[in-house]
């Protein structure tokens, strides 16, 4: 049995971007993902004459984090939030077969007087559990029980668990639900249903509730097959189903009141490869191809009058790719290239919502997944209607200093265009391409097996494109770890 108490003490400084039309919703949503950014880098013979309390390994533990945010709004006004997290955790491990672990969380934000995005300065968040899972192997309990190997192999997990798929494009996300992996050399076959919590962060920041009450179902099935020992190749597929068309929203437009239902169904089919270029160069390509429809934008964007809205289709794309080049010396020096290009629709007001979103009549050609791109730390930018080359490198400078030797430094810089300069992002912009660059440092530090730091520093640099605000933006964090 071990046991583990994880002490963490954050500082977070974010001067985020003016925004849009609908400012606060889009603003909201923004800084949840730079949150979100932030929080994401045996033996097989058992003996059966062992008691399985002796075979079984149990680990708990917990950790305590304070955060400080300030944030630029779209008046460039700042808010002030102070938020104390409290989780804990518990996993037992049987024979390796049967895995069990669950997480719990609870929160406290604190805002400044009228610095909060809704109507609660002071908000308590519920205990909940953020995650907890089951997971089974069928290979390791033959092996265990029967004493042989299998050729293949069926694994479950069941339960709320983060899914990534893939290069992280279409879905990235914590869902309640199953994974089954289904594996015969040289394929591997990874099955999924789930939906996701309510309190998953909307795609659609102009829906009631995007930021707490979200309702969306995903099934979908993925093909690796292992190409020689340098490839793996896959084709997965994804179904979105909405389940907030019930919801309403009124708004006041041009002294018009305007009345908006929402409904955004989607489908995903990518394509791409991970593996080795070399011994030292790793990849991982991906394309995505986005069907389905949507309810279209409800207000007549020269009048701000109510129009019917219709559905129509998504036509949309997206492609990311990535290149690691691992270096041999002591340092452990690695650089990284990424491109990543998202379609855009000329005819939205914005690209993510349905409030200001496609216009009746058209095809929506805005990619609009549920995935985690790293799109830098100040910008942030939804990953629509974007064009972005990523360079970076990190290293570990002191090795061979006792004290030092686990601290690695690194850097990224960010260039960032539209894909279509008639079309729009998520905050405002003219018909110019250039949005900016940004620049992004990094420090990790295992100072000993107990105390770790993390900082992380972003400034963005706006381009022609951005038409508010051409004032650098700038987000800080850094945190402190303690384990007992």
């Amino acid at each position: 049995m071990s046991r583990a108490l994880f002490v963490t003490v954050a500082t977070m400084v974010a001067v985020a971007p003016a925004a849009p039309t609908f400012a606060q919703q889009s603003h909201a949503g923004r800084f949840e993902r730079q949150l979100r950014e932030i929080e994401r880098d045996t033996r097989l013979r058992i003996n059966p004459d062992i008691p399985v309390d002796q075979r079984a390994l149990l680990e708990y533990g917990g950790f305590f984090t304070f955060n400080f945010l300030a944030i630029d709004d779209t008046n460039q006004e700042t808010h002030i939030l102070r938020q104390y997290d409290l989780n804990g955790y518990i996993r037992l491990n049987i024979d390796n077969v049967h895995q069990f672990f669950v997480r719990a969380r609870t929160s406290y934000r604190d805002f400044n007087s009228g610095d909060a995005f809704d109507s609660h300065d002071d908000d308590s968040i519920e205990p909940t559990f953020d995650r907890a899972h089951y997971r089974f192997d069928l290979a390791r309990a033959v092996a265990g029980s029967q004493g042989r190997r299998i050729k293949g192999n069926v694994t479950f997990q069941g339960g709320r668990q983060l899914v990534h798929w893939a290069n992280g494009l279409a879905l990235s996300l914590v869902l309640d639900g199953a994974v089954v992996g289904l594996s015969y050399h040289p394929f591997y076959v990874e099955l999924l249903a789930g939906r996701t919590r309510e309190s998953t962060i909307d795609i659609d920041s102009s829906r009631p509730g995007f930021n707490g009450d979200t309702k969306r179902a995903f099934y979908g099935a993925k093909i690796e097959v292992q190409a020689g020992a340098m490839h793996r190749p896959y084709v997965f597929g994804i179904i979105q189903n909405d389940s907030n068309d019930n919801e309403v929203a009124t708004n006041i437009i041009a002294d018009s009141t305007i009345a908006t239902r929402f409904e955004y169904e989607s489908y995903y089919i990518g394509f791409g490869s991970s593996g080795n270029i070399t011994d030292r160069m790793l990849y991982a390509a991906e394309i995505v191809f986005q069907g389905g429809d949507g309810l279209s934008n409800s207000f007549d964007s020269a009048t701000g009058a109510q129009i019917t809205q219709t559905r129509e289709d998504i036509e949309a794309f997206a492609l990311d790719v990535r290149v690691n080049w691992l270096m041999t010396d002591l340092n452990n020096t690695r650089f990284t290239f990424e491109i990543l290009v998202a379609s855009g629709d000329t005819d939205r007001l914005t690209t993510t919502n349905t409030l200001g979103g496609n216009q009746p009549g058209t095809d929506d050609h805005a990619f609009n997944g549920f995935g985690l791109i790293n799109a830098g730390l100040a910008f942030a930018p939804n990953v629509s209607n974007l064009v972005m080359a990523r360079g970076g490198a990190s290293m570990f400078p002191w090795p061979g200093n006792g004290m030092f030797r686990k601290l690695q430094v690194g850097a990224n810089l960010f260039l960032f265009n539209k894909f279509n300069r008639h079309a729009p992002i998520d905050e405002l912009t003219t018909n110019d391409t250039y949005l900016g660059f940004e620049t992004d440092f990094f420090v990790n530090w295992q100072v000993t097996s107990d105390l770790s730091v993390a900082m992380r520093y972003g400034i963005f640099f706006p381009g022609d494109a951005i038409s508010v605000d051409h004032d650098e933006r700038h987000f800080v964090y850094t945190g402190v770890t303690l384990a007992f």
